[in-house]
């Protein structure tokens, strides 16, 4: 599971000193299942495939022709670039020790992916199972590349190739990374263990350097994962961190020309489904193996990633059909869109009924916003990448902290803690775990709001952000890449 907490997990520690005399280390052995790295192998593999073709077509498919061509090489574009960011220096900043700086960002110790080699190992969320860390670096990998290309959707058809560029290399290092650090970053559950055990062993010797140390190697996590947020694969990290900066980005970079007076409609919807299909079968490589395992939880995840999709489609079909008299193909997809937004952080921790309560809450109201909120604030949100991304994901955050709750047919919240080497569930306390949620999301939107402010502005004030008039009237095919997406 994508588990998360340090404060769920140590509420149990009262009555454990009792029987720390009977305690000795904590010892394990690292296994490799074969089985769990085919499927991350697969995994990793399909979430690409939601990258590019997916976005690109979907986004492509949502812009006027004379724009299509820009759009599919801005994705694959940022595809490219990060890729070779995360093995220089993204994946230390987000997945390796900090120092004083831990609690925010990572260090510079596998920059270059040093130290790491086909014999190195990272943890899996079940005590004494391991993974290459090649295969999680390159399933990371994918998602550091996914995050900064659903961003550009919200001023699609007005910015700079070389703005995007630019902005995607500052956004990755600046707001990405530490992102992915503060909510995933943790020792995994054999290292718990370890702490604990050292934890429990010097406090009944009365050790109180040993029970220091052990205490804050405990503490040694991300930011957010110490709060006891559960995030099972980028609710935070993915969809409101792309959702927020879309919507800075958006209103920065300001609207089309013609926005609100000329047609700005789709110009292949049938593009827009093939991308929306695509990501929709990506999204299980994306849900299910950020389990990093093959297990009962992959399997829920599976569930949860089919009929959150499908309530969210459905929800917005019918909410468009009752209310604009038609049901649209672009509705629906976009709700399928939504409702596999919603479900990311909660796809391992609902149960297949919440799952489904997800989707269609999420569907109505990311139809609401997108059909009649954003027009009374006029925001120019070229594909809606807020209305579904930022607030699909803000619904999905919140409702993890929800139906978690075992009561509800939820996973519930892991505990590594109350006996250390196995992996419990912790009792559901619903203003501990909704609050933690609620606490989350708020410095995401706070941190990604201000931060990307920041970027936009410096790459307005020194390359620029927008094309000239003539330009976006003429379309970013030609004039930014000298070429047409159709030449029939």
């Amino acid at each position: 599971m994508k588990l998360s907490g340090l404060s769920a997990l140590v509420a149990g520690l009262s009555a454990l000193p009792a029987v720390a005399q009977e305690l000795t280390p904590y010892v394990y052995e690292k296994v490799v299942d074969k089985g769990d790295v085919a499927w991350m192998s697969v995994a990793t593999i399909v979430v690409l495939l939601m990258t590019v073709p997916g976005l690109a077509l979907f986004y492509g498919g949502l812009v006027r022709t004379k724009n299509m061509l820009s759009l599919l090489t801005q994705v694959f574009a940022i595809t490219a670039i990060v890729c070779l960011i995360w093995v220089t220096y993204g994946y230390s900043l987000a997945f390796s020790y900090g120092g004083s700086l831990d609690t925010y960002v990572g260090g510079l110790s596998k920059m270059f992916l040093a130290g790491v080699d086909y014999s190195t190992l990272v943890p899996t969320f079940s005590n004494g199972i391991w993974m290459p860390e090649y295969t999680f670096i390159a399933f990371q990998m994918t998602f550091a590349c996914i995050t900064p290309a659903l961003i550009v959707g919200a001023f699609a058809e007005r910015v700079k190739f070389s703005a995007i560029i630019v902005f995607v290399v500052l956004w990755v290092t600046f707001i990405y990374f530490p992102m992915a650090h503060m909510v995933w970053w943790w020792g995994g559950p054999d290292f718990l263990a370890e702490q604990q055990t050292a934890l429990l062993i010097a406090e009944a010797a009365g050790d109180t350097a040993a029970a220091e140390a052990a205490a804050a190697n405990l503490a040694a996590n991300g930011l957010i994962w110490n709060w006891g947020a559960l995030d099972f694969a980028g609710g935070t990290v993915v969809h409101i961190n792309s959702g927020i900066t879309a919507l800075v980005g958006a209103i920065v970079v300001g609207k089309r020309i013609g926005y609100g007076k000329e047609s700005m409609a789709p110009h292949s919807l049938t593009m827009t489904m093939i991308g929306a299909a695509l990501l929709w079968v990506g999204w299980f490589g994306f849900n299910a193996g950020s389990n990093l395992e093959a297990n009962a939880i992959t399997s829920l995840a599976i569930v949860n990633t089919f009929v959150a999709a499908a309530a969210g489609g459905v929800a917005w079909m019918f909410a468009e059909w009752a209310t604009k008299g038609h049901p649209s193909l672009l509705g629906l997809v976009s709700g399928v869109v939504a409702g596999l937004v919603a479900v990311t952080p909660a796809a391992g921790f609902a149960g297949p009924m919440g799952a489904i309560v997800l989707g269609l809450v999420t569907g109505v109201i990311c139809f609401i916003f997108v059909g009649f909120i954003k027009n009374k604030f006029g925001l120019d949100d070229s594909l809606d990448v807020f209305g579904i991304h930022g607030l699909g994901g803000i619904i999905g955050a919140l409702g993890t902290g929800i139906l978690v709750n075992p009561a509800l047919g939820g996973a519930g919240i892991p505990d590594y803690l109350s006996q250390p080497g196995t992996l419990q569930v912790a009792e559901y306390v619903f203003s501990t775990a909704f609050m933690a949620q609620v606490k989350a999301v708020s410095f995401t939107i706070v941190f990604v709001g201000i931060g990307s402010f920041i970027l936009f502005k410096l790459v307005d004030l020194t390359i620029g952000l927008r094309v000239k008039p003539e330009v976006e009237r003429e379309g970013l095919d030609i004039a930014e890449h000298g070429e047409r997406a159709y030449n029939m």
